[in-house]
């Protein structure tokens, strides 16, 4: 019998109870043993449940157990999660995590201090929530070489996206509607302002290329300026509005691109016709090609579901994970956003759109201009050729010299 222990009993570690006891006779088919939960963490008191004798506010209860083979950390933010997390492994605990945060700011050297004490540190869940994603990146598309990674990483911003597009709500009240149905924290800055997002980049990017990606030097952009006048702009166009995370191998360089924007995404692209809540994930392997990976990337029992099946991984294994890995890396390996190139959307208002159209014709020599139903007076939108980011805001620079305004600037995408 494998006996677990869990750090935190919100809204993950409660779905992981509750999968454990729901499912424990798949549990054991696939793990070969039962699994046990023997001590929970939290500073709260649950003594309705069923399961109260587990709970305990000390967390040297865990550690110095050692019956206690596999710690799931659900407690979320770096510290004391890392501590912990860093004292389980060096007591020869294995420990898995939802915790995107812990993973995209310490992941490296989690990694190779469970290599170190023959352990694993596992995080299925920190990405896609449900969705399988690290473990197929790092086993079954393990003969690809990554050329690049693209996805919805956060249902949130998703979620409120697809009301503007489908129902022509704004952003606020859409994001009114999120928190009501609790989809969004009260404070929903990591989700609308690309944090999260941010986060699951990063760990994505470090398992593809082999060494750490820090958030700190990852472009991050929200959503919470878009408005329903750039949802018609990408509909006439032939696309919609995503927040996109992406990663990118620069050929012939030990380097990456790597940023989090909102991006016009075409109609026809798989990542478009993902909606509400759900996220997507899209792989470009040299041999593989384009493969997508769709589910809930949030919720209890999706999360849950990722949690319980590396902690079966670890119940079956008797040796630390060889090619679940990424080297520490203190150099920044991400490029300057500004030295790469986009094709971009841009709405502009300020004079007549005959004027408008005119100055923009001159100034960039080559754009298609857009021209949605019912779009307000004295203001149009144009995308761009691809072009060099630095040069990008040269010439949205002599845009503004000639008193135009300029309202939105997009990244289009081609996935």
């Amino acid at each position: 019998m494998a006996k677990i222990a869990i750090l935190g009993h919100g809204v993950v570690g409660s779905g992981v109870c509750e999968v454990v006891a729901s499912n424990q006779e798949s549990i054991i088919r696939r793990a070969g043993q039962p699994i046990e939960i023997k001590r929970i963490l939290d500073l709260r008191e649950f003594e309705t449940l069923s399961y109260a004798d587990k709970f305990t506010k000390n967390f040297d209860d865990i550690l110095n157990d050692d019956e206690i083979s596999v710690v799931v950390e659900v407690m979320g933010g770096v510290s004391p999660a890392y501590e912990y997390a860093k004292a389980l492994i060096k007591k020869g605990k294995s420990v898995v995590t939802s915790n995107k945060e812990l993973v995209a700011a310490k992941g490296a050297k989690l990694l190779k201090l469970a290599k170190e004490n023959n352990t694993n540190f596992y995080f299925e869940a920190s990405v896609g929530g449900g969705i399988p994603i690290i473990r197929p990146m790092h086993m079954c598309l393990a003969a690809n070489e990554i050329d690049e990674i693209a996805g919805i990483l956060n249902g949130t911003t998703n979620f409120i996206l697809t009301k503007m597009i489908k129902e022509q709500m704004n952003f606020d009240t859409a994001l009114k509607l999120a928190q009501d149905l609790g989809y969004a924290e009260r404070n929903p800055s990591a989700d609308v302002d690309g944090h999260d997002a941010c986060r699951k980049i990063c760990i994505l990017a470090s398992l593809a290329f082999g060494r750490h990606v820090h958030p700190e030097n990852v472009l991050t952009e929200g959503i919470t300026n878009i408005t329903l006048e750039d949802v018609d702009y990408a509909n006439n166009w032939g696309g919609v509005i995503k927040l996109i995370g992406r990663a990118k191998r620069i050929e012939g360089s030990d380097k990456i691109e790597c940023m989090v924007t909102p991006a016009f995404v075409s109609n026809h692209s798989q990542l478009a016709n993902i909606d509400d809540v759900f996220n997507g994930v899209l792989i470009r392997g040299n041999a593989t090609g384009d493969v997508v990976f769709y589910g809930k990337g949030a919720g209890k029992l999706p999360t849950a579901s990722a949690v319980i099946a590396d902690v079966i991984d670890v119940a079956k294994s008797n040796t630390t994970s060889k090619s679940l890995s990424w080297e520490e890396c203190d150099e920044n390996i991400v490029v300057d956003y500004k030295t790469t190139s986009s094709v971009f959307y841009v709405r502009v208002a300020g004079k007549d759109e005959d004027i408008l159209e005119e100055a923009i014709d001159r100034i960039f020599n080559t754009v298609t201009h857009l021209h949605p139903k019912d779009k307000p007076m004295n203001e149009t939108g144009f995308v761009t050729e691809l072009i060099n980011e630095n040069e990008m805001e040269n010439l949205l620079n002599k845009l503004s010299d000639e008193n135009i305004d300029i309202l939105t600037k997009i990244r289009i995408v081609n996935y």
